[in-house]
Order: structure tokens, then sequence, then C-alpha cells
């Protein structure tokens, strides 16, 4: 028996969503805790998980918050370090009419990027059932070091790995940086969750299942998850293809979150089927209700949060389907 279910490593920041105007029609912004890792983690805590985070924040008012936050949602944050010198992360994220966003990022450097090989608490990944990280801890010498150990340890313990690329394309010095680091991440996973657009970017098709065959037959990743926005998702695995209807909401507000939210939901499958246990059906209701969750998530602003209680998912998938 592992004490956790689910470690995960990499940014926690603080992201400034756009929430109306001031009198004098000046934008305002909303400082709303987030980060894909713990996003993940808060999810994954709504259902019953015992989850830990590994990463760094400032030892600035933006830390403290982040640290009090991620420890409110039941996260345990002993390996939440607080750098002396850099500064927190921030992100602006600027919202379009269909709720889809933009990012703007204060991060060179930001204390995520601190972490190095030495902050790593191993005994976290000894004791864990599945490790999670994405390519944004990837995008500094230290953080990468720390990443590559933190997996390392992970499979040395017999954790399963998953793996989101999260592209940010103003966070790398190239994109053949980004390319090179994503397919690092695809290269160790068993669970790999990528977006349309992060298809289109690793592989250079608009074919999901195109897409979706060029990394299998390259990494042999046992298990992917394609998000497609408004057009639901769709899992592969052991030859097996599903696919799920979104459901679309029209009181969506913007889309920060809903990956992570997604991710966290077939997550929490996996460790209750086993990689081994999955079948059409399985996977069929846990992209219902991943899709489910993250079109909620899509009402609200921010992510971490206001993660919502499986019941209410459950209720939410009722009231759909009729």
């Amino acid at each position: 028996m592992k004490e956790y279910d689910v470690v995960a490593m990499g940014e926690l920041l603080v992201d400034f969503t756009e929430n109306g105007v001031s009198a004098q029609m000046n934008p305002i912004f909303e400082g709303n805790p987030g980060g894909a890792p713990c996003n993940v983690l808060s999810m994954l805590q709504k259902l019953g998980c015992k989850t830990a985070f590994i990463g760094k924040v400032g030892r600035d008012s933006f830390g403290k918050m982040l640290r009090d936050v991620v420890a409110q949602q039941g996260i345990d944050i002993k390996n939440l370090i607080m750098d002396e010198k850099v500064p927190t992360t921030l992100a602006f994220v600027q919202t379009a009419p269909d709720g889809d966003r933009s990012f703007s990022f204060y991060r060179n450097p930001g204390a995520d990027m601190m972490l190095g090989t030495g902050d790593v608490d191993v005994s976290l990944l000894q004791n864990t059932r599945l490790f999670h990280f994405g390519s944004l801890s990837m995008t500094a010498r230290g953080i990468e070091a720390a990443t590559k150990l933190a997996i390392s340890e992970a499979k040395k313990a017999k954790a399963l790995i998953s793996f989101d690329p999260n592209l940010r394309p103003p966070l790398w010095d190239s994109l053949d940086a980004a390319k090179e680091k994503i397919a690092y991440g695809i290269s160790q996973c068993h669970i790999l969750k990528i977006s349309d657009d992060e298809i289109d970017f690793f592989t250079g098709t608009t074919d999901i299942d195109d897409g979706v065959s060029k990394i299998q037959k390259k990494y042999h990743t046992p298990l992917i998850f394609a998000t497609m926005g408004k057009r639901g998702s769709r899992a592969y695995h052991n030859g097996i293809r599903v696919e799920c209807e979104p459901f679309l909401n029209e009181n969506t507000i913007e889309t920060t979150g809903a990956g992570d939210t997604f991710m966290a939901c077939v997550l929490q499958g996996i460790l209750k089927y086993g990689l081994d246990g999955l079948d059409t059906q399985k996977l069929y209701h846990m992209l219902e209700f991943a899709n489910a969750a993250s079109s909620i998530i899509t009402t609200r602003k921010g992510a971490l949060k206001v993660m919502p209680e499986e019941r209410d998912v459950w209720n939410f998938i009722r009231e759909k389907k009729g």
C-alpha cells in the first residue's frame, strides 16, 4: 500500500483573470490560484484521492497565499518550498468572447523554475501510486533535472507516470525546445493527455486519429486521451478507440483549468480500475465524467479553489442526459 494516490510536480502560480472593468473603465483582474499540476491535485482531492505536491513559490504575499490555498484543498504541501530570492510566478489571462484564453507570464525567472534535485523529497515518490507532471517543469535546467529525478524515483517504486504537455509557447526559448521536451515527457509516461492543438503542434496533423497513431507508433504509449474542446474527447488503449461527446455549456465564461479537471477525472478512473482493467465501457464512462466536470469548471473563474464536488458532476450528467 502506498501513502499517496497521486504526487505531482511543477508550476504553482497566480492566474490573474479578467473580471470586469472599473469605474474608470480599466480592466479588473482577479488573482486566482493556479498552475496545472495543483489544479489536477485539487480535483483529485474532490474525488477522494490523497495527493501531494512538489514545487516552489516565492516567499512573498502571493507565495504565502498559494501555500495556504493548496493546503486548504487537502493537498500535502510538505515539499512545497518557499524561495527566499525569486518571486512567485504570475500569469495574466485574457479571455475571448467564446471563453478561450491567452496568457502573459511574469516568469523570468519565477520561483517554480528554481526547484532543484536537492529540493525533491524522494520519499513522496517512493510512496505514490502515480506521478504526474507537465512540460513546464522542463523549461529551465534546474527544474528539468528535478523532474527527471522524480520520474526515475517514481518508476523505481513502480508508480504509473502521467504527462500533460500543457503547451505554453511564451515560456519557451524556442518551439523546437518545447517539442523536444514534450517528446521526452511522452517517452516516459504510461498515460498521456494531449489536446487537439498540441497534437497539431507535435505531429503536424490536425487529424486526431492520425496524430495519435503517430505517437503510438513511435512511443508505444499505453493510454492516450485526446481532448478536442467543443468536439469532446477520445481515448486510445490496446487497440480500442472510444469517443465521447462534450457537454456544451451556455454558462461558459472561460476555459482555464478545463484540461486539468479532465486529467484529474481520468486519473481517478485509472486508479480505480488499473491500466489492465480498462475496456470500452469503462473508458467511455471515464470520458463522460471528465467531460462533464470540465464543462462545469468553464462556468467558474479560476480552477484550483473551485473544483466541482463529485456529486455535482453526477447531478450535472443526469440533468443534461434527462
